[in-house]
């Protein structure tokens, strides 16, 4: 039901002149789906009040209310009481529910306005209420037809957050609207990191209740809700973790307006109730401000590369460079703890560039950190970027002596139709605890790569060039003859001609 209610969502923002890409529908969707989402946690909380014999205090007005102005119920306490349907959810009565012009004046005047308030009036940002105006102080309302938004609204309140299950499945198909964002093209792709990867990364980083995680980059919140489920599963967990996990374990920072606004819904659809994202420019912070009270266990990230930082972000580094993932790679270490983890999604290109910062940025990691491995995927693993990406996992607080590659060399080509899958990486994972060799892994010694001073090999100015050569995989380096080079030319030419006689034959 969910699934066909989502789709039937995405079919009447089509029909509406402000919703024109499938990010203004994610958008759109997020912010109905947060208030519906709201009315149902206080019922929740109301019904956890009463049976302590607390009086429960609302957090939105009568008036502002879901059942109020987006869907006030029959008068028969809200059900269907046909022969037929007698268990049917509550029925919208249109003659109470503001529809049209009086609908979007509603939601542009004074709902929206009301909600922004609750940044200023929050007693903490880690509350809801917080959350409540940050996310209506950064985006607006986009369905220009009250008809449209009337027709949104009534299929929403369909859908229910009450239950585990309940919750389980909205969030699963979130997920499915943020990926399909990311296929979309353009700018999508950077609120969406495959999945399996996120889950294959979190499984290496491995971390533990009481333990601190953060990413820098949230967009989506991919590795912080994927952190969030594996670390529920695990065993011996009871209220106070659950505690723990929901208030004090996960921790983002997103620059964007619209990836923190659903990074924000995904993780409340995940079971986070006030997540600790700030809506922040993470590189407008000078890293030498970083004390040890603002430092984190664990890192799990995937920042945006290709991006050009300005002169005064840069300034805020101590290795100067206009790419966003470098300085981001630099705020990572300076933000980890000693023996702190990381997984950290990155350009190959950053293993082998041969600019001052490129090699200064690999130095620090080398000395500052352990990088015991590379994994190194295959292009097309992030839809419609264009660019080869590694992992890289390291721990801080001891120099990286050795480093163990793993290249997925898979049979298939990934893109949109063939996207990456937990199988494929299986293979990494078992290998990965042990180390071992095998056709796709090896282990390089630092020593090797910087040169030997006690045997006579040390580079006077090395590179810390740390790019994949997989010495297992022979590369075909013969060159073609000549003779045979000119011959599939001229094959190729007549080909050409063939073609374009029979083209003039049909004009």
């Amino acid at each position: 039901m969910f699934e066909q209610t989502f789709k039937n969502i995405d079919d009447k923002l089509w029909k509406d002149p402000g919703c024109s890409t499938e990010l203004d529908y994610v958008e759109q969707t997020s912010w109905i789906l947060f208030l519906k989402y709201l009315d149902d946690l206080e019922k929740d909380r109301k019904d956890a009040a009463e049976l302590t014999g607390k009086k429960y205090t609302p957090i939105i007005d009568k008036k502002f209310k879901w059942d109020v102005w987006a869907a006030p119920k029959n008068e028969n306490g809200g059900l269907d009481t046909t022969p037929t349907a007698s268990t049917r959810p509550a029925r919208i009565d249109h003659h109470k529910a503001m529809t049209g012009d009086d609908l979007i004046e509603f939601v542009n005047d004074e709902l929206f306005p009301y909600l922004r308030k609750f940044k200023t009036s929050a007693e903490h940002p880690d509350t809801i209420e917080y959350k409540v105006g940050e996310i209506f102080s950064e985006l607006k309302n986009k369905i220009q037809s009250g008809y449209n938004l009337r027709e949104v609204i009534n299929l929403v309140d369909e859908l229910r957050f009450r239950s585990s299950k309940e919750k389980h499945e909205m969030s699963a198909l979130y997920e499915d609207k943020i990926k399909n964002m990311g296929n979309a093209g353009r700018n999508g792709g950077e609120y969406y990191t495959p999945r399996p990867l996120i889950k294959t990364i979190v499984k290496v980083v491995n971390p533990k209740i009481g333990e601190t995680v953060y990413d820098g980059a949230v967009g989506s919140a991919g590795f912080l809700v994927e952190a969030y489920e594996f670390m529920r599963g695990q065993p011996g967990i009871g209220t106070k973790e659950a505690r723990i996990l929901q208030e004090k374990t996960f921790f983002g920072k997103e620059k964007k307006s619209l990836a923190y606004i659903i990074g924000v819904m995904n993780m409340i659809l995940h079971g986070i109730e006030a997540p600790n994202i700030l809506h922040t420019n993470t590189l407008a912070e000078n890293i030498s401000d970083i004390q040890e009270r603002d430092r984190y266990h664990v890192v799990l990230a995937n920042p945006p590369f290709g991006g050009k930082e300005r002169a005064e972000v840069q300034g805020n580094f101590p290795i100067k460079t206009g790419e966003t993932a470098f300085l981001f790679l630099q705020h990572f270490i300076k933000i980890l703890k000693a023996g702190g983890r990381a997984g950290v999604v990155i350009k190959n290109t950053f293993l082998s560039n041969t600019d001052n910062a490129s090699v200064s940025l690999r130095k620090t990691l080398l000395e500052t950190c352990n990088l015991h491995t590379v994994l190194d995927l295959p292009g097309g693993t992030f839809t419609g970027a264009g660019v080869k990406t590694v992992v890289l996992f390291f721990e801080k607080g001891a120099p990286t002596k050795k480093i163990w590659y793993y290249q997925l060399n898979l049979e298939r080509n990934l893109g949109k139709t063939n996207p990456l899958n937990e199988k494929d990486l299986e293979d990494f994972l078992k290998l990965q605890k042990t180390k071992a060799d095998s056709e796709n892994s090896w282990t390089v010694d630092v020593a090797d790569i910087l040169g030997d001073e006690s045997t006579g090999t040390m580079h006077r100015a090395p590179t810390y060039d740390l790019s994949v050569k997989n010495p297992h995989r022979k590369t075909d380096t013969t060159l073609r003859a000549p003779a045979a080079i000119l011959a599939e030319m001229k094959s190729l030419d007549e080909e050409s001609a063939a073609i374009l006689e029979k083209i003039q034959g049909l004009l």
